[in-house]
C-alpha cells in the first residue's frame, strides 16, 4: 500500500512538473513572437509582434458591464480598438470625480496602445443642455461663450494631469442633423411619437432589450420611477429625444426640424456622435458607474433601436469619487474643483492618487490619501534619482515587466501593477542596474507617472529658491568643518522649517522638498 501511494506521489508531482514547464514554454514562445513587433509608450514605438501573432496571443481581458462579468476582449477590427467615452457637459469647471473617470480610461487607451493596437478614441462634448442655458442667462454671455470657455479650463486641467488628447472630441451641436436622423428613424420603426407639447420622446416599452445593461426588467425599472404623466409621456420611463423650443430660451439653442423648432435630448446626443465617428458597433464604450443607467441604458434603446446592430461590446463603468462616503457631485456640493486640488497638490501626485486605486472601485478623497500618494511617488522618483535610468524598450520577458503586463492585462489591474513600480524600485536601489531603471521609467509611462526630471519633482514646493538653499549648505559644510555642530543643526532645522530636507552621503550634500 505504502509502495502504490508512494508511486501516486511521484506521477502527480510528474505531471505538475510538466504543467508549470508547459507554462514556461507558452511564455517563451508568446514572448519571442512578440520579439519583433511594435507597441507605443507615450506614443513611441517599441517592438511587437505581426497582426496574426498579436490577436493570437493577446490576453486582455475586461469587466463588461453588460454581461456583470471578465471576458476575452478582441476588437470587431483585427488590430484596431474603437472606443467612445462620454465626455464632459461643460457648464462649470470639471472636479475631482470628472478627472478620475478621464484618467481611468487615459491609461486604458494607453494599455491598449502600448499591447500594440491602434485606437481611435472618441471623447464627446456635452455644448447644449439645460444647465449649460441657465448657466449663460444667468451669467449674460452666449453659450457658445460660455462652452468655449469652459473647454479651454477643460483642456487646461486635464492637460495638468497628463491626460492625453483624444482622437477626436466632436461637440454635440455639430451633430445636430445627424441626431434629427436618427429620430426620425426610430420614429419610422414605432419607437418614437410625438407630444401633444411638441416634443419626441422615446416609447421604451418598444424597445425588447431595454434594461439589459442596467440588470432591471421594465416592471422594476418602473416602480422606481417617480416622474409623473403630465408631461405627454405614453409611460413614466419614455425619454425625451428632441425638446420643442420655448419662448424663454435663447435664439442660440433652436435648431430648425420636421418636428417643429427645438433641440435634442441628451441621451440621443452620444447615440448619434459615436455611431457618426465610429460606425454602428465598436469595442469599448466608457463612462461614469452614474452614466450606467438611465444614460446609457438610453443610448443602447436609441442606437440598437436605430440601426438593428449592437451598439457596443464591452461597457466599461469607472467607480465614483466619494466624500465622507458619499459620491463627489456637483449637486450635493461635496465636490472639489481640479484646479483648486492643484494649488495644493501637484498634478502628478493626483494622477497617482487616481491609478493607484482599480478604475472600477469606489475611492476615497482625502488629504491623507494625497499625502500618502505624494509619499509614494516621491519613493519612486528617489529610486530614479539615485539610479539615472538608461533608455530601454521594455523586455516583456523580464519578471518585472511580466507581473506588470498580466496586471493590466486582467481589466487593468493598476493597483498590482504600482505595486510592480515599487518592487522594482526596491531591486533599482539594491543593485544599482540603470537598465532596471530605464524598465521602472518605461513601465511608469504606461500608467503616465515617472516622467519628469527625478530631482524637479523632489525639490517642487520647497519655501526658498535654489542659490538660497545652497547658500545654507554651504553655511552649514563651514559650520561642520569649523566643528561648530550646532550651527550646523540649526541650519538644518531652519530649512526644514522652510519645507528643505538636507540629504548627507558620501558624495556631499542634496537635497528635496519635504513632503
Amino acid at each position: 500500500m505504502k509502495r502504490r501511494h508512494g508511486c501516486f506521489v511521484r506521477c502527480i508531482k510528474v505531471a505538475l512538473s510538466l504543467t508549470y514547464l508547459g507554462l514556461i514554454l507558452r511564455q517563451i514562445v508568446t514572448e519571442a513572437l512578440r520579439s519583433g513587433t511594435s507597441s507605443y509608450i507615450n506614443g513611441a514605438r517599441a517592438p511587437f509582434c505581426t497582426q496574426q501573432q498579436k490577436q493570437l496571443f493577446m490576453s486582455l481581458r475586461i469587466y463588461n458591464t453588460l454581461s456583470r462579468a471578465v471576458a476575452n476582449f478582441t476588437p470587431l477590427e483585427p488590430g484596431h480598438v474603437r472606443m467612445y467615452v462620454c465626455g464632459m457637459t461643460v457648464y462649470d469647471f470639471c472636479h475631482v470625480g470628472h478627472a478620475r473617470s478621464n484618467v481611468a480610461f487615459d491609461v486604458v487607451q494607453r494599455w491598449l496602445k502600448a499591447s500594440g493596437y491602434k485606437v481611435t478614441h472618441i471623447r464627446n462634448i456635452t455644448d447644449i443642455d439645460d444647465k449649460i442655458i441657465k448657466r449663460a442667462v444667468e451669467n449674460k454671455e452666449s453659450i457658445r461663450a460660455l462652452t468655449d470657455r469652459m473647454i479651454d479650463a477643460m483642456h487646461q486641467d486635464f492637460d495638468a494631469l497628463g491626460i492625453a488628447r483624444p482622437t477626436a472630441e466632436p461637440r454635440a451641436t455639430g451633430f445636430v442633423p445627424q441626431m434629427l436622423s436618427m429620430i426620425g428613424t426610430l420614429e419610422e420603426k414605432g419607437l418614437a411619437y410625438r407630444t401633444p407639447q411638441g416634443d419626441v420622446n422615446y416609447a421604451v416599452r418598444k424597445f425588447p432589450g431595454y434594461g439589459k445593461l442596467s440588470g432591471k426588467s421594465l416592471d422594476e425599472l418602473h416602480a422606481g420611477e417617480r416622474v409623473a404623466v403630465l408631461d405627454g409621456k405614453e409611460d413614466p420611463l419614455d425619454f425625451v429625444l428632441w425638446k420643442s423650443a420655448k419662448p424663454t430660451e435663447p435664439s442660440d439653442v433652436k435648431w430648425a426640424s420636421n418636428f417643429g423648432e427645438g433641440r435634442p435630448g441628451w441621451h440621443i446626443e452620444c447615440s448619434a456622435m459615436a455611431c457618426q465617428m465610429l460606425g454602428n458597433s465598436f469595442d469599448i464604450h466608457g463612462g461614469g458607474a452614474d452614466l450606467q443607467f438611465p444614460h446609457h441604458e438610453n443610448e443602447i434603446a436609441q442606437s440598437e433601436g436605430a440601426t438593428g446592430q449592437q451598439f457596443a461590446q464591452f461597457w466599461m463603468h469607472n467607480g465614483f469619487i466619494n466624500v465622507d462616503n458619499e459620491k463627489m457631485s456637483k449637486s450635493l456640493g461635496n465636490f472639489f474643483t481640479i484646479r483648486d486640488v492643484l494649488k495644493a497638490f501637484d498634478a502628478e501626485t493626483v494622477r497617482f492618487f487616481l491609478v493607484r486605486s482599480h478604475y472600477r472601485t469606489p475611492l476615497n478623497y482625502s488629504d491623507v490619501h494625497l499625502n500618502d500618494a505624494r509619499g509614494g511617488l516621491k519613493r519612486l522618483y528617489t529610486a530614479l534619482q539615485a539610479v539615472p535610468p538608461a533608455e530601454v524598450q521594455i523586455d516583456w520577458a523580464n519578471p518585472f515587466a511580466a507581473r506588470f503586463k498580466a496586471a493590466m492585462d486582467e481589466d487593468f489591474g493598476t493597483p498590482e501593477a504600482v505595486a510592480v513600480l515599487f518592487d522594482l524600485a526596491g531591486e533599482v536601489n539594491r543593485s544599482q542596474s540603470k537598465e532596471l531603471s530605464g524598465l521602472l521609467k518605461s513601465l511608469g509611462a504606461i500608467l503616465g507617472v515617472l516622467q519628469a526630471d527625478p530631482t524637479t519633482h523632489l525639490q517642487a514646493g520647497a519655501g526658498l529658491d535654489e542659490a538660497a538653499i545652497q547658500a545654507h549648505i554651504q553655511a552649514r559644510a563651514d559650520a561642520k568643518a569649523a566643528k561648530n555642530f550646532a550651527e550646523a543643526d540649526r541650519i538644518r532645522k531652519l530649512l526644514l522649517e522652510q519645507g528643505v530636507v538636507l540629504k548627507d552621503s558620501a558624495a556631499g550634500t542634496t537635497w528635496e522638498a519635504a513632503q
